[in-house]
């Protein structure tokens, strides 16, 4: 394997032209008037259940706990739905969740079970209506556009893409989805609640003025990663361990923190411009990601995004999104206040017996995107969320290499980078391992 492709070395310096077919779309995202973001937006039916039709099979793709997870979501959202195959690289990752799949009374026909690089394939090859995909996000733009030519329609976790390249490859492959009349979810939950949903189209309304400014962040304590065990090849250590490794995973501002970057860009209704920002590393026992990161995304005409993201045990945790305005701001869940810190508006939550607020949705958001996945197909009104989640990712990416190079970086530069992680060719076997933490800036001199 050739070193070049697993490391990020160089990452300003390689780019090119990128062919008119990898653009097309990105520029519908460009700014728009809080007059119009309403009527451009497609709200999905916030539905208890998803209402009766065809029966619809589906496959999963990837056999971790997200991936077993979703499958159970899916046929959480409504009825005659149905999970009839599952793939993964790792054959003992398939039965493990077929057990669990057993234990909630969903039984998978052994025949339906495959594993290995291509086990995809076969999945695709079945007579299934839907793919969940779940494997590292690595793996996503090819399965995707694997799945679109094979005319299914897609859910697909989150992030997209680890890469620039994979990037404009996911909104290539979205708008063949389109003109085929197919439907693409992705696990954005928040564009599927009703309390972000509602708290939008207040924003898109006018409650907060012309929008200014924002922030995003994501702090919680040092996510799972495993130790090397006896008899794992390279290759096999790594996928096991691939939240670890950014040509598998992207680093964690893509993993978790894109759900925060993904919400101001759709309140503001645009991607930033450029970024700037930086990182580090102190406490990660494996791979070659970073600690923390911290990001100023500039979205033009002096409106920016500070946008901050941690994982490391100890330390004071937070999440969430906040957005300023010329009138008010909002945690973009479900409150406007005004700039005295009193209440505006507020999401109006369920009741409990005695009347109170609940505080929470009825129906998982978890849940409650595979209800807009039925609903879209069983009503035949097909949704495509792949670009504006792969264009979301891009902003973690354009972050994430502003952080790893220490340089100013641009959505154009984005655009155009021939930037591509990971091996041109996968098996199971010695890997080139050198994958040092990214360094920015020049040493100094004696």
């Amino acid at each position: 394997m050739d070193k070049n492709q697993l490391s990020r070395r160089n990452f300003l310096e390689k780019s090119a032209l990128l062919g008119a077919a990898g653009v097309i779309g990105v520029s519908a995202l460009s700014s728009c008037s809080k007059s119009t973001k309403e009527v451009d937006y497609d709200f999905p039916p916030v539905l208890d259940i998803a209402p009766d039709g065809k029966a619809l099979k589906a496959g999963l793709i990837g056999c971790g706990n997200r991936g077993t997870g979703a499958a159970l979501n899916f046929l959480a959202a409504g009825h005659d739905l149905h999970l009839v195959a599952l793939a993964d690289v790792f054959e003992d990752k398939v039965w493990d969740s077929r057990d669990k799949l057993l234990k909630q009374r969903v039984e998978v026909p052994e025949k339906n079970c495959f594993w290995g690089f291509d086990a995809y394939k076969k999945v695709l090859d079945m007579d299934v209506d839907i793919v969940i995909l779940a494997t590292p996000p690595h793996f996503r733009p090819e399965h995707l556009d694997a799945a679109v030519q094979a005319k299914k329609h897609v859910f697909m976790e989150k992030p997209a893409c680890v890469d620039p390249v994979g990037a404009r490859r996911i909104i290539a492959t979205s708008k063949k989805a389109e003109n085929m009349g197919l439907t693409i979810i992705t696990g954005t939950q928040r564009r599927h609640r009703a309390d972000y949903l509602e708290t939008y189209k207040q924003v898109a309304g006018g409650a907060i003025g012309e929008l200014k400014s924002a922030k995003a962040f994501w702090m919680q304590s040092h996510v799972w990663f495993r130790t090397r065990e006896e008899g794992w090849s390279d290759m096999e250590y790594m996928l096991r361990n691939w939240n670890n490794f950014c040509w598998l995973g992207g680093d964690h501002i893509l993993d978790t923190h894109v759900h925060n970057i993904d919400i101001v860009n759709w309140f503001m209704g645009k991607h930033p411009e450029e970024a700037i920002g930086f990182g580090g590393r102190a406490r990660r026992l494996t791979g070659d990601q970073y600690d923390f990161f911290s990001i100023d995304f500039d979205f033009g005409n002096g409106v920016s995004s500070h946008s901050f993201s941690r994982q490391i045990d100890g330390c004071a945790n937070q999440m969430g999104e906040m957005i300023m305005g010329t009138e008010g701001y909002t945690n973009c869940k479900n409150t406007v206040y005004n700039f005295d810190g009193s209440v505006k508006w507020t999401y109006d939550y369920p009741k409990d017996e005695n009347g109170r607020s609940t505080g929470s949705l009825e129906v998982s958001p978890y849940v409650q995107e595979h209800i807009h996945l039925v609903t879209s197909i069983r009503t035949n009104q097909p949704v495509v969320e792949a670009e504006r989640t792969a264009v979301s990712t891009l902003t973690a990416i354009m972050g994430r290499t502003a952080a790893y190079t220490g340089q100013k970086v641009t959505w154009e530069e984005m655009m155009t980078s021939t930037e591509r992680l990971g091996p041109d060719k996968y098996e199971m076997g010695p890997v080139d391992m050198e994958f040092p933490v990214p360094v920015p800036g020049t040493a100094h001199k004696a």
